[in-house]
């Protein structure tokens, strides 16, 4: 078997009621996951890019959160109707999805360890 090109990670945490952080699942992330799989896999894309569930991504407040590797182009906010721009755009031309990434500064948990 081959490796995959691509790999887009959908954060699909599900943490309890009223948490203060939110989470992705509550804000349609299982759809989410299940439309990439569909069209990334009716576009061709089967073997070559894996849509993945994710458990938590650790971006929160940007939720419903999307990653793809190996960029590292981190999404937010991402909902079904916008399944099909990410791969038109980002999988099949290349170029991420401008209104949907999250800017590296906003990122959250990702800084490196401190050294001492």
């Amino acid at each position: 078997m081959s490796k995959f090109q691509r790999h887009v990670f959908i954060c699909t945490n599900e943490r309890k009621p009223g948490d203060p952080k939110g989470c992705c699942a509550a804000r349609g992330a299982a759809e989410v996951a299940e439309a990439f799989k569909e069209k990334l896999y009716a576009r061709g894309f089967k073997r070559i890019v894996r849509p993945n569930k994710a458990g938590c991504l650790d971006q929160c407040a940007f939720g419903v959160a999307v990653v793809v590797y190996p960029e590292q182009v981190w999404y937010g906010h991402v909902t079904t109707a916008d399944v099909d721009e990410i791969i038109e755009q980002h999988i099949v031309g290349g170029k991420p999805v401008e209104r949907l990434v999250i800017p590296s500064e906003k990122l959250t948990g990702l800084e490196p360890p401190a050294r001492s």
